[in-house]
């Protein structure tokens, strides 16, 4: 058995990518998904075609390699996190469609929560800040709004899960209804400090305990797959959200060892190992992952629109035909000739936190191109990253010796030299770029020991490509002075309109 197979449900794709020993990717299987817009601000994927996506991805995996069940040790599975799916225990169907991470038709039931006063014991307990980005208040939305669903969860006939969650159930027949810590830690519901489900954030969520699934260490063996789609009794060893998938792949195993991922979202993540580093700077602290009987925890940043921005640009405007086409354009200008975009499409994540806040541009001119806007957004994208490191260096204290990344837009040199430049400190991009995908892997290969340590795959880590800074620290004052004065116009849009 000389391969591990990685499954990486996503949110715009479901992958699967096959490792050997090395940690380097052999075979890669993709496939897009459809997304679903019902209204503004809403955002839905069908739970059967994340499924269906995601298995035969795996199958094409296999077939590409000319592999067999018996050749794979471990399946490990990484998942989008927060999207919420609530399913019949009996017949396996979804009751409503998958409520998207970006989806923000709960943000008033949040600030209602708020205004009663629970956010400090819910920050306390689970590490979070209430919002809509998290999967309690799509839950408590599922069972207060689709005819039915509230009278069969109180009767213990639905399960919940978020998407990892629901690729066992399915992987299982249905036989297995669990999900890791890192996952469990983004729910709202959970509490990190104790490791169990809060009773009393459930109550305030009117959410009954027999919806959740069982809490799980991120690498263990968890069953076998049984169904019959050229997978079957492959054992499945690992499971953890995307980016605590990605700190781990990134093999930031030490305290202090940050990675950003720029994916549809922008996320970082620092190690603070044993210790769960409250923030007083509105970030979360989260569990990393959960290894046998010792939980690692980590301070995140979210970005909700990072690498989407570029989609948008693509899909909304036209204005490039494939996403690769923006370096070239946005390095055809020489600078963004006062161009700031913010993309607020979906509010703003961390470290400002403002579900009314919307996209703006600002600084248009006659002069202005399309590859001003072009160099607009992707800089959008590196100025929000900048804005987390600031607050996570406020929460820890430690001084950042270098920032390691991944995700699709690292593959973007003007990007990540424009990144070290905002930060001060060398941005780092590792020889395996597919560091989400390969954290999963790792995970599920220390389960059945096809790694015997974390430290043994931390020495697997290389650097393809280091980008040092060479913006003067003036230079860097004035765009980030700029940028803030963009922000102050994109906040509370839809809010109040005396805010």
């Amino acid at each position: 058995m000389a391969y591990i197979l990685a499954l990486d449900q996503g949110t715009t794709s479901s992958r699967a990518i096959l490792f050997n020993h090395d940690g380097a990717v052999i075979e890669v299987a993709q496939r897009e998904f459809e997304q679903i817009f019902p209204k503004a601000g809403w955002v839905e994927h069908r739970p059967e075609e994340i499924w269906s996506s995601q298995i035969s991805v795996a199958v094409e995996a296999l077939g590409k390699g000319s592999l067999r069940p018996r050749d794979i040790a471990a399946v490990g599975i990484t998942n989008q996190r927060e999207t919420t799916i609530v399913w019949d225990r009996e017949t396996g169907q979804p009751v409503y469609n998958a409520i998207v991470w970006q989806d923000r038709r709960t943000a008033g039931f949040c600030d209602r929560l708020k205004a009663d006063g629970c956010e400090s014991m819910i920050q306390q307990r689970t590490g979070l800040l209430i919002d809509a980005y998290f999967s309690g208040s799509k839950i408590a939305w599922i069972l207060e709004n689709v005819p039915g669903a509230r009278e069969r969860a109180n009767a213990g006939k639905l399960a919940f899960g978020t998407v990892d969650s629901w690729l066992v159930w399915k992987l299982t027949s249905g036989k297995k209804h669990l999900t890791d810590a890192s996952n469990a830690s983004r729910t709202l519901l959970y509490n990190i400090h104790t490791g169990k489900w809060d009773e009393e954030i459930l109550r305030l969520f009117n959410i009954p305990v027999s919806l959740l699934p069982e809490v799980r260490a991120s690498s263990e063996l968890y069953g076998e797959i049984s169904t019959s789609l050229g997978l079957e009794q492959v054992l499945l060893g690992g499971i953890a959200g995307d980016q605590q998938a990605a700190l781990f792949g990134q093999t930031c195993v030490v305290p202090g060892l940050t990675k950003n991922t720029y994916g549809t979202g922008c996320f970082m993540l620092q190690n603070t190992g044993e210790k769960a580093v409250a923030s007083r700077n509105r970030l979360l602290t989260t569990v990393a992952w959960k290894i046998g009987e010792r939980t690692e925890y980590a301070l995140e940043g979210s970005v909700f629109i990072g690498g989407a921005v570029v989609q948008w640009l693509r899909d909304g405007l036209r204005l490039i035909r494939s996403a690769a086409e923006i370096e070239a354009l946005a390095a055809s200008v020489p600078d963004n000739g006062g161009v700031y975009l913010v993309p607020a499409f979906a509010g703003l994540g961390a470290p400002h936190w403002d579900p009314y806040a919307r996209g703006v541009l600002v600084g248009i001119t006659r002069g202005t191109t399309a590859a001003h806007l072009a160099r607009a957004a992707l800089e959008s994208i590196a100025y929000q990253v900048a804005d987390l490191l600031d607050a996570m260096h406020a929460d820890a204290g430690i001084q950042l010796a270098e920032l390691r990344v991944d995700g699709g837009a690292a593959m973007n040199n003007l990007l990540m030299q424009f990144q070290a430049d905002l930060l001060g400190v060398p941005v780092v991009r590792p020889a395996v770029t597919e560091t989400t995908a390969l954290g999963a892997a790792y995970l599920a290969g220390l389960a059945v020991g096809f790694w015997k340590t974390p430290q043994e795959v931390a020495a697997q880590w290389q650097v393809e490509r280091r980008f040092d800074p060479q913006m003067s620290a003036s230079q860097v004052r004035q765009l980030r002075e700029q940028w803030d004065r963009a922000l102050g116009r994109a906040r509370n849009w839809e809010g109040r309109q005396d805010a």
